[in-house]
């Protein structure tokens, strides 16, 4: 009898360990991920990232159970070359969506792509704003490329289809928000009243800036509100414990000094991940990264290797892979620091009530942003500087307004002194070795980018589809 137990026991010991190693032998599931993407949304203005009147509630919840990315910026503060950018994960020169409405060059490939090669459902709801339409072949669940406050903007339910028709699939899906992006219709003004709205010091107190500002936060709101659907849904499926949740804000507002404009206002992104069981919950991290490296990220989440890729083209140093690269170790708290610069680019040659040509380039390290403003001769115009609210500035502050038409060949700001970016040392020769420093860096960026300045700039046009 004890010898028919003890035989027993071993059996069901070695059944034990059998089952462990086989279990270990099996491969993971690959996570899903859900990418929410804002439209013309400065990061200042959500509460994760600082702010004290904007109401973002799931925001805050996405935040406390994630990572905060608090260095995170675009490459080209327009929609349509951020997204660009995003999705090839490659410069807006290199890639040729550099200007604003473009297309990339034949042969590029992009997200979409690379995911179906690892096995996942592909799908987009939302704002589109990317061309070739051929070269990104998402499943469209529908939406529109800006939103006049009429009819639905969009059906998150579709997306919450999408997900129960996945099954066992991973899935991919994109939420490419409208909002914030004006007209600002959406949101509940009642919520934010005028007289209490704190402005931020790079921009001028206005009775218009105020009215706006209203709005434009009321829409953050809605945009929250749209975010709660998202973690919801994923919640009310089942699917949070293996869902990546990743939300961006794109790149600035469409006040003066944020969107089409290089300074921190422009190109700074707010970026949070939740990845349960794998980034610490309530995290931050200050590590420099870019737009160019999310894709790798991406691929690397995913199961894939990023290091390996062919990305459709070949940069002018004879390279063939991403221009970015994977910080998923960032996300695991398994490394600190990250790149030593990220760069800015800004066409205004083709925008809307845009200038003929103003170029301008930049580079930006963890203390000194360096700007270079390659059409200074010229003015800086686009559709803000002929808006009522421009004037308004123009009659309060002239000096500042001005500051925003009319710049100097070069910007050197040092942003532990001056975070605003208020004060220009380009002409200081205490920062002589500093300028000449990210200069060079710079022109190395341009070089590999392929990028020639104003010649670039004035082949923008070529980049649009007609």
């Amino acid at each position: 009898m004890k010898s028919n137990c003890y035989v027993r026991c071993l059996l069901a010991l070695l059944m034990l360990c059998l089952g462990n190693v086989l279990s270990a032998q099996q491969p993971k599931s690959p996570p899903n991920i859900l990418f929410i993407m804002a439209d013309d949304l400065s990061a200042i203005d959500i509460e994760p990232y600082g702010s004290r009147q904007v109401r973002t509630p799931n925001l805050m919840r996405l935040a406390q159970e994630g990572m905060c990315l608090d260095n995170m910026y675009n490459i080209v503060p327009m929609c349509s070359p951020t997204r660009q950018t995003l999705l090839t994960g490659l410069g807006p020169v290199r890639n040729g969506a550099y200007p604003n409405h473009s297309q990339i060059y034949d042969g590029i490939k992009t997200l979409p792509v690379y995911m179906k090669e690892l096995g996942y459902r592909v799908a987009l709801i939302g704002k589109k704003h990317f061309n070739p339409l051929s070269a990104y072949p998402f499943d469209f669940l529908g939406g529109r490329d800006h939103d006049n406050g009429k009819g639905i903007d969009v059906d998150l339910s579709k997306a919450e289809a999408y997900i129960q028709q996945s099954g066992e699939q991973p899935f991919f899906l994109m939420f490419t928000s409208n909002q914030p992006h004006g007209p600002w219709t959406r949101g509940d003004v009642s919520l934010y009243d005028e007289s209490k709205i704190e402005v931020p010091p790079h921009m001028v107190d206005t009775e218009a800036t105020r009215k706006q500002m209203v709005s434009y936060f009321a829409e953050i709101t809605y945009l929250d509100s749209l975010v709660g659907y998202c973690l919801d849904m994923i919640e009310r499926n089942g699917k949070k414990d293996n869902t990546i949740v990743i939300f961006t804000s794109e790149q600035g507002n469409s006040f003066p000094f944020a969107k089409w404009t290089l300074y921190d206002q422009g190109l700074r992104s707010a970026f949070i991940v939740r990845w349960p069981g794998v980034v610490p919950a309530g995290s931050r991290n200050d590590a420099l990264m870019q737009y160019t490296d999310v894709l790798p990220t991406l691929i690397d989440m995913a199961g894939g290797n990023p290091a390996t890729v062919h990305t459709g083209s070949t940069d002018a140093l004879g390279n063939t892979g991403f221009d970015g690269q994977s910080f998923k170790e960032v996300l695991t708290g398994s490394r600190k620091t990250f790149r030593d610069y990220v760069y800015g680019v800004q066409t205004t040659r083709g925008i809307i009530d845009g200038s003929d040509a103003y170029a301008c380039r930049s580079i930006r390290s963890n203390q000194y942003l360096y700007i270079w403003n390659l059409h200074h001769q010229g003015r800086f115009l686009n559709v803000v500087t002929k808006s009522a609210l421009f004037k308004s500035w123009v009659k309060k502050d002239s000096v500042r307004a001005m500051q925003y038409v009319e710049r100097p060949e070069e910007e050197l700001y040092d942003l532990e002194k001056d975070p605003w970016q208020l004060h220009n040392l380009a002409k200081s020769a205490k920062y002589k070795t500093v300028k000449k420093e990210l200069r060079a860096n710079l022109e190395a960026f341009m070089q590999q980018q392929g990028d020639k300045g104003g010649e670039t700039e004035m082949q923008a046009l070529t980049r649009q589809p007609h």
